[in-house]
């Protein structure tokens, strides 16, 4: 699989090689194929997406697969012991961690990592105001807040993550900007759009018609879009810090 310039960025300075990690969030497995590639002794990469975790499977290569354990699971609550890895990744994960779940999942990475280990953690600024994705993604929490009850997106800015992970004993030590402007490819827009059109299926007609209408427009009139800034922030664990939430 290949590794994408991002995460090479995000992982150029770590201590990967010989280390025991974790991809929390694991997606189609970006993540997972740098530390492998950057020499990880293994890799636990979780989601709780079945289609993901078949994707990382298959993509990996059959001595990847070796060093690699993909699990199917809630990042509030993971099946590894307490002090069990040594570095921790969080790539693109928390823009889709609601603000309920934040400090849980926070939590959670905390108590699986190990005395001293590694952190790091990619994400989203809140896009610019004039940024026409931003508009795009307004109206897929929309969507997704009123079939679920929760919305889809939450873009944090890096100062408010840093903190969340300050407060529970984790030092800071570098940031780095990945992607500045972000490129929201015609895909990435085509995937959004569709986010909304699944949530229209559990509205009522009255609500899906026009949220699909929407979707439509947006889909068409962004085509791709330049805007945002990918930030990359890494920290170490101190000895004594504060264990999950739950």
């Amino acid at each position: 699989m290949d590794v994408p310039r991002t995460v090479r960025a995000a992982l150029a300075d770590r201590p990967v090689s010989g280390a025991t990690c974790l991809e929390a969030g694991a997606g189609v497995g970006k993540m997972t194929a740098g530390l492998l590639d950057a020499g990880a002794a293994h890799v636990y990469a979780v989601t709780n997406d079945r289609d993901h975790a078949r994707l990382v499977r298959e993509r990996l290569a059959p001595d990847e697969l070796a060093r690699t354990t993909v699990l199917e699971a809630d990042l509030r609550a993971l099946p590894l012991s307490d002090a069990a890895v040594d570095v921790v990744t969080a790539h693109a994960l928390f823009n889709v961690v609601p603000v309920a779940s934040l400090a849980a999942v926070v939590g959670e990475l905390t108590r699986v990592a190990s005395p001293g280990a590694h952190l790091i953690v990619d994400d989203y600024e809140p896009l610019p105001g004039d940024a026409a994705m931003r508009e795009l993604f307004a109206l897929e929490n929309a969507a997704t807040e009123l079939a679920d009850g929760r919305p889809a997106l939450t873009f944090y800015p890096a100062e408010v993550l840093r903190a969340q992970f300050e407060a529970r004993g984790w030092a800071f030590d570098r940031e780095r900007t990945l992607l500045d402007p972000v490129p929201w490819t015609e895909s990435h827009v085509a995937a959004h759009a569709n986010v909304v059109r699944r949530a229209c299926e559990r509205l009522p007609a009255a609500f899906a018609e026009r949220f699909a209408s929407e979707a439509d427009r947006l889909e068409e009139t962004i085509g791709s879009e330049s805007a945002g800034e990918m930030y990359g922030l890494a920290f170490r664990l101190a000895d004594g810090a504060v264990a999950s939430s739950r």
